[in-house]
């Protein structure tokens, strides 16, 4: 795995940094938020790739045996029945690397958090 002490500076850096079976998944979730939110900024933010849209929008980074994937809290406690396969918290959930994503699940998150975000561009007009 990847050391805390590099610096990332872009999503594409982060994940060559991971073997390529982790890799694979990275790029489903990137795969994944692109294409609910193709109008999202990716960052990387907390040395972790970050999507902005109007604020946060979603993180995800690889850790030893699992995938976090960082809706925030909303999206944590809209899809509370879905995620009881996995550990989760008030906003992060855990996939881990040696089961298949959810990437349907996955998807309708980010395209949650995308209609949460959406009012806050109308009101800063």
């Amino acid at each position: 795995m990847n050391s805390n002490s590099n610096l990332f500076r872009s999503i594409d850096e982060y994940i060559s940094s991971f073997p390529s079976n982790v890799q694979e998944k990275l790029k489903a979730i990137r795969s994944a938020i692109h294409a609910e939110a193709p109008q999202a900024e990716e960052r990387i933010s907390y040395q972790m790739p970050t999507y902005f849209l109007n604020g946060n929008l979603v993180h995800f980074a690889a850790q030893k045996h699992h995938i976090g994937f960082y809706p925030t809290p909303s999206a944590i406690q809209k899809f509370r029945g879905e995620l009881s396969p996995y550990k989760y918290s008030k906003g992060a959930v855990q996939f881990p690397l040696d089961q298949p994503l959810p990437l349907n699940l996955i998807s309708r998150m980010v395209a949650f958090r995308v209609q949460e975000n959406l009012p806050k561009r109308a009101s800063k007009k």
